[in-house]
């Protein structure tokens, strides 16, 4: 198969759209995974990582946060979009110095995501300075002593490092440990547009702002629900976890404005029944909820539950958990004791007899798990969503026992152990006096500018400096035209990369590539010789992760070399941190993280241990809470939903099939039936007639928040089974209609899903029929 980079871009008139899919994965994803590889990166290549992915002393799959288990693991442990990811490493194809010459960066600017993505891995540094159209070669050395010019040039204030969710534990604690030597605390990341919700929620009311299940308490779960969140598509190893607590006798709820073909069906391509048989069944209940009607559903849930209680005592709530594990019980029961079941139903979307269906599930069940991603934590009212979720679990006591618990999903491949790393910039105090006392140096204590702040602060010229590990900060973040606009005046941006992105040519007067190993290289260029590197996954379980592949170009470095060497750069040798030390040995890195961290004891033996170790969780290990009164804290927040104006409706972002984040696979979205194609929007065939608009048609989107106006065009109506007066498109490209003010209340998170929308016929359709 062919190997070189796809010279078409995607064309929108291309776009064909078929029936949605009943099942997720089969063979078809076996066919689909092995064919993308293969035409990345080759057979050997492709079956060299692929059978190490996700392994004990294998490597950790780039895409989701998905854990594997402590016990047996399967041959091929790994989904259709982990494999995907693996090929986008993989890969070839190389973006040398030839390809930045042929290309100007006007050029590259009229480029999509998915074509920028597919040319293949950059394979030298990069420059480029103030008047040039061009990227050209820099040597490494004179990268590193440009970065620090410009940090030294400015105030740390306006410095800032962003990072994405797969940069490894020790890099992570390097970078931040660079960023606060500087004296600035200017650290986003992906968290803050993703779960930032759903900590804001946590650490009040339950003392950790991390999940508390483990992958066993999956399987055994009586009861599971699956709200605002796709794992057909985003985390589809999750979709085996489900069959087992099936298998087992338990009971799923989905609960999602679309109808994902992975909620209700999974073939596993592993299995007999997954392969020639119907597979299994996931869904027990599917309750098609209104885009911002969740915490009114679980409003719903605990009235039901508490007066299921006052009819039958002692049959639902768990008393004696309640008085000796939390606060606020009775200001809760007395909020929920009435209930306007008009307003439910409107904010839902759902009957009252839908949602009394589920409340008696839970009812009966003695072992729920309440699982969420995204669809819950960007909307203006999500930290209350999620705290109403607690309420619901704390009711029953479903903390610290099997098979019960709360469940945020992570994302993005470590993201969790960032945050963990102290990639925030809101640090605690504990932390910032702990790295003083291992390092000798004094961390800054203002706090710093997460990504929304970000986005704010380019707008004002408030950044010199942006340096990005990872990620995609132009096409991740909202408001993008005007993010877009705002980069371009920084003094300096760097990208430490491996493929080229849109904020590569959203860059900075001087801006720098600095291209890195992946996380399936083999990283061996150290005078004590390979490396491991650790992550932690969603369910706080960290383990070690190590390429074994030849990288596709002898100019790469690794990320804590990166780090290490653009400090030096910047700090000087007389710094007090031994940067080098680490660089060359990451068990230095390690052992500096296991006095800093808690949990973290001993942390090089731990490491290579069979599976890893899991960090301390008090709420799942000893049923304890460490909020600030101790105790877990019952919370009473208004009724709140999302409602839009006579002639607009309320828009959601979702991924398609083919993409993770802002990488683009490929151009389908095979189980909902749309492929070649991307600018869409889906619409409820009702909802488009009262508009006044037919399927197919092609319409300019603009949205309003607060009086101001956003717009992105040419996008084109298909009809979907969505609620009435909702709409969903695809991320990043509604990005541009999201308002950087448009964010969730306490956590800061964007509102991807909270958009409110009208339709335009197309200008230049218009134009034509005139």
């Amino acid at each position: 198969m062919k190997r070189g980079a796809p010279v078409d871009d995607i064309n929108e008139d291309d776009l064909l759209v078929g029936k949605p899919k009943k099942s997720a994965a089969g063979l078809k994803a076996v066919e689909v995974a092995l064919e993308r590889g293969i035409a990345q990166a080759g057979v050997t290549r492709t079956m060299q990582s692929l059978l190490r992915l996700n392994q004990r002393d294998g490597t950790d799959c780039p895409g989701c946060a998905w854990p594997e288990s402590q016990g047996t693991r399967k041959p091929a442990e790994f989904c259709e979009n982990g494999a995907k990811a693996v090929a986008e490493e993989n890969t070839l194809r190389t973006v040398t110095p030839e390809f930045w010459a042929r290309h100007s960066i006007a050029e590259l600017a009229t480029k999509t995501e998915y074509w920028l993505g597919n040319q293949g891995r950059i394979t030298h540094p990069m420059v480029i300075r103030p008047g040039d159209t061009h990227y050209s070669p820099i040597a490494w050395q004179e990268a590193f002593d440009l970065i620090g010019e410009h940090i030294r040039a400015t105030t740390p204030e306006r410095t800032v490092f962003y990072t994405s969710g797969r940069t490894a534990n020790e890099t992570a604690f390097m970078y931040q440990l660079f960023a606060r030597s500087i004296g600035t605390n200017n650290l986003p990341d992906c968290s803050n547009m993703c779960h930032e919700s759903s900590g804001s929620a946590l650490n009040p009311t339950i003392g950790i702002g991390k999940g508390t299940v483990s992958l066993e308490d999956i399987h055994t779960a009586e009861l599971i629900f699956v709200v605002g969140q796709n794992p057909g598509t985003n985390h589809p190893r999750m979709l085996s976890a489900l069959a087992d607590c099936k298998s087992n006798g338990g009971k799923i709820v989905a609960v999602n404005p679309l109808p994902e073909a992975g909620l209700f069906n999974f073939k596993d391509p592993q299995s007999v029944s997954g392969v020639i048989g119907n597979g299994s069944s996931l869904a027990d209940e599917f309750l098609p909820i209104k885009v911002g009607g969740d915490l009114a559903l679980f409003q719903a849930l605990g009235h039901l539950l508490l007066e299921e209680e006052e009819r039958v005592p002692g049959s639902v709530v768990d008393h004696e958990f309640i008085a000796t594990n939390t606060e606020g019980f009775a200001a809760y029961r007395a909020a929920r004791k009435e209930l306007d079941w008009a307003e439910i139903e409107t904010a839902t979307g759902l009957s009252r007899l839908q949602i009394s269906t589920v409340a008696q599930m839970l009812v009966k069940s003695k072992a729920t798990i309440i699982c969420w991603a995204l669809g819950l934590t960007q909307q203006p009212h999500s930290v209350d969503t999620i705290k109403e979720i607690i309420n619901v679990l704390l009711l029953q006591g479903n903390f610290g026992k099997p098979g019960a618990g709360a469940c945020p999903v992570r994302g993005h491949s470590n993201v969790q152990g960032d945050r963990t790393m102290g990639i925030w910039e809101k640090p605690k105090e504990w932390l910032l006096a702990a790295l003083d006392q291992e390092f000798g140096i004094v961390s800054p204590r203002e706090h710093g500018l997460d990504s929304v702040e970000t986005v704010e602060a380019f707008e004002n010229d408030d950044v010199d400096v942006f340096v990005s590990m990872g990620g995609n900060f132009a096409l991740a973040c909202s408001d993008t035209e005007v993010l877009e606009a705002s980069m371009q005046r920084v003094g300096l941006t760097v990208h430490i990369s491996t493929k080229p992105n849109r904020s590569n040519v959203m860059h900075g007067q001087t801006s720098l590539i600095l291209p890195t190993l992946g996380r399936t290289d083999t990283d061996d260029k150290h005078p004590g010789g390979r490396q491991i590197l650790s992550v932690e996954d969603s369910m706080s379980c960290v383990h070690s992760t190590q390429g074994r592949l030849t990288p596709v170009s002898e100019h790469l470095l690794a990320e804590p070399v990166i780090v290490a060497r653009m400090a030096a750069a910047t700090l000087g040798p007389e710094h007090a941190v031994d940067w080098k030390a680490m660089a060359d040995d990451y068990d230095v890195i390690r052992d500096h993280i296991s006095r800093v961290l808690p949990g973290f004891e001993d942390f090089n033996k731990r490491l290579r241990t069979k599976n890893g170790f899991i960090l301390p969780n008090p709420p799942r290990d000893t049923r304890s809470f460490a909020t600030d009164i101790g105790q877990a804290r019952f919370t009473v927040s208004p009724l709140e939903y999302l409602k839009a104006p006579e002639g607009h409706l309320i828009l959601q972002t979702v991924r398609s099939h083919d993409q993770y984040n802002t990488t683009f696979y490929g151009q389908d979205d095979r189980y909902r039936g749309i492929s070649n194609g991307r600018r869409v929007i889906l619409i409820n065939q009702d909802d488009a007639a009262e508009l006044g608009f037919q399927d197919r048609e092609l319409v300019d989107v603009v949205s309003t928040f607060q009086g101001q106006e956003r717009r992105a065009d040419k996008f084109r109506l298909v009809f979907y089974p969505t609620p009435r007066g909702c709409a969903a498109a695809y991320f990043p490209e509604a990005n541009a209609l999201v308002h950087r003010e448009l964010v969730a209340r306490e956590s800061n998170t964007p509102g991807y899903k909270a958009m409110t929308v009208r339709f335009l016929p197309h200008e230049e359709q218009v134009r034509q029929l005139s």
